[in-house]
Order: structure tokens, then C-alpha cells, then sequence
């Protein structure tokens, strides 16, 4: 086989993409990078599902944990690192697995990032001021009022990327989305995307369950040992935001637990919206024979042969 092969596990979370990331990997003896963002963290293990130390133990995994949250670390270092790697990869394997729920992280390695032009910093100043005084909802609104499109297309409750979405909006004139996907880089290897999929109603339960899961195994004390940096990038994000609001004394327990149920299945939401959009993925029940889901990718294979 001399052309190269990245194969793309997608799907919302909750779903089962590392149990058949490592059933690929295994099946053609090679590695698996995750494009998880959440998942970058060492500090962070439970509330971002990192995968289990028997996992991991299965296939090699690289981007899990690599770096500290005190650590700045972007989708276009991620795209760096993810192509270099790549590159030594194909060395020695003609294909290689990537999973992960970050759709753009995955389009990073994928297609390559869009360009945006330079913006004066002091935008950033003045809306993370407006965040800190008025909170997200007052963001929330602008962003969609300056970028509808955008707006529907991404974790709405994250503010650094509401941030830069409106830094864009507010210092060119132009909204967000309209500098999307005017240009890819070219990429030395071929992407088949197989995707995992169930009821709405399904995935919001297996939602529902991995929450409580994570609350049994040690959640709580994980976000209290986090909780002094919680003005990080790294943490602005569901499990986190919902208990820190608990330890600042603005609701109780339950209902932050409540609201990572419900800010997660609104996650899952946006990300099968995402993907919904891409008629290039090999889409699948979650409960599909594994060894057929291989065989598909075998036969797509031998047709692009």
C-alpha cells in the first residue's frame, strides 16, 4: 500500500469512539492519535473521560494527557504537532487511527485551519472584561446577532471560543463564518471518516450514566484540586464550569451535577450537527459488529486502490 490512510473515528460523546479506535488499531497494527481537546490535560482525568489505563495499554496513544493546563496549547499547535507526528508515523505504518469528539481539531489535521487576519488585541481585553462583569449570556447574545451561522454551529457555553469568534466579528466588520473554509492545506495522506451513532434518547442516557459514573469514581475532588486555576482556557468547559459554580456557593450539588447532564447532551447536540454535515462519513450504530465496521474500512480501502 503506498498511499497513506488516516482513519477518522467521529461520533457524539459517550459513544464508544475509543473502544473501536482501538479495535482499528490493533486490526492493522499502527497507533492512534486522539483529537480530544479535553483530553490534552494531565490535571484533568475524569471529568474529560481520558481512557482507562488498560486502554491505553491496548494501542498506543499519543496527545492523551501531554501537557499541563497552565500550558497554552491551541487547535493550530494541535495541527503542528498532529501533522509531525503523522509524518514520522507513515514511516513505518501506511495507516493511521485518529479519535475524538473535537470536530475542530479533527478538520485541523484533516484540512488544514482557515486563515483569519490579525485583530488589535485590546478586542479580546474588552470582551473578556464584559465576560467577567456581565457573564457569558451577554456574549452569547451578541455573537449571535453578529454571526447567526456561527452561532448555531458552536459550544455556546464556551466562552474563550465565543471570544474569539466575536474578536473576529467586532475588528474586521465581518462575521465569523465567512472566513471559513476559504483554503485547505493539501495533506500527504487520504482520510476515511467512520462514524458511531444511536436514538437521541440512547445517547443522552449513556450521557447521563458516564456523568454519574464520573461523580462515583472521584469527580468532585478532581475539580476541587483544579478548582484555584479555574480562570484557565483548559477549564472552560462542561464537568468543570458547573462544579465550580458549586464551590463559588451559586447552587447546590445536585443541581451542577443536573447541569453537566444537561450542558453535555446540548454538547452531543451540536457535535452530531457537526458531523451531520459531512457526507463523507461511514456512519454506523454504536452497536454495530466491529469486525464488519473493519471490513468496510478494508473495502473502502481497496476502492481508492
Amino acid at each position: 500500500m503506498n498511499t497513506k490512510y488516516l482513519i477518522t473515528v467521529v461520533g457524539p460523546t459517550a459513544i464508544g469512539k475509543t473502544a473501536l479506535a482501538i479495535k482499528l488499531a490493533n486490526e492493522f497494527a499502527t497507533e492512534i492519535i486522539s483529537s480530544d481537546s479535553r483530553q490534552f490535560f494531565k490535571e484533568t482525568t475524569i471529568g474529560t473521560a481520558v481512557p482507562e489505563p488498560e486502554e491505553l495499554a491496548q494501542a498506543k496513544h499519543h496527545f492523551i494527557q501531554h501537557k499541563s493546563i497552565t500550558e497554552a496549547y491551541s487547535v493550530g499547535d494541535f495541527e503542528r504537532d498532529a501533522i509531525a507526528l503523522l509524518e514520522q508515523l507513515y514511516q513505518k505504518h501506511d495507516l493511521v487511527i485518529m479519535a475524538g469528539g473535537s470536530g475542530l481539531y479533527n478538520n485541523a489535521v484533516i484540512e488544514g485551519l482557515d486563515n483569519f487576519p490579525n485583530v488589535s488585541p485590546e478586542i479580546r481585553e474588552q470582551l473578556n472584561a464584559t465576560l467577567e462583569e456581565n457573564g457569558i449570556e451577554t456574549l452569547q447574545q451578541q455573537l449571535e446577532k453578529l454571526d447567526p451561522v456561527h452561532y448555531k454551529n458552536i459550544d455556546i457555553n464556551n466562552p474563550h471560543r465565543i471570544i474569539r469568534a466575536l474578536e473576529i466579528c467586532i475588528g474586521t466588520g465581518k462575521p465569523y463564518s465567512s472566513f471559513l473554509n476559504q483554503g485547505k492545506n493539501k495533506r500527504s495522506f487520504k482520510t476515511i471518516k467512520v462514524g458511531l451513532t444511536a436514538d437521541r434518547e440512547i445517547i443522552y442516557n449513556r450521557i447521563n450514566l458516564r456523568v454519574d459514573l464520573m461523580m462515583e469514581n472521584g469527580l468532585l475532588e478532581e475539580a476541587k484540586t483544579v478548582f484555584p486555576y479555574k480562570h484557565l482556557n483548559a477549564l472552560q468547559t462542561v464537568g468543570y464550569r458547573e462544579l465550580f459554580e458549586y464551590f463559588d456557593g451559586s447552587c447546590s450539588l445536585d443541581f451542577a451535577v443536573s447541569e453537566i447532564k444537561k450542558n453535555t447532551r446540548r454538547f452531543a447536540k451540536r457535535q452530531l450537527t457537526w458531523l451531520r454535515k459531512d457526507d463523507s462519513i461511514l456512519w454506523f450504530d454504536y452497536k454495530a459488529d466491529k469486525q464488519n465496521i473493519i471490513d468496510k474500512v478494508k473495502a473502502v480501502i481497496k476502492e481508492k486502490n
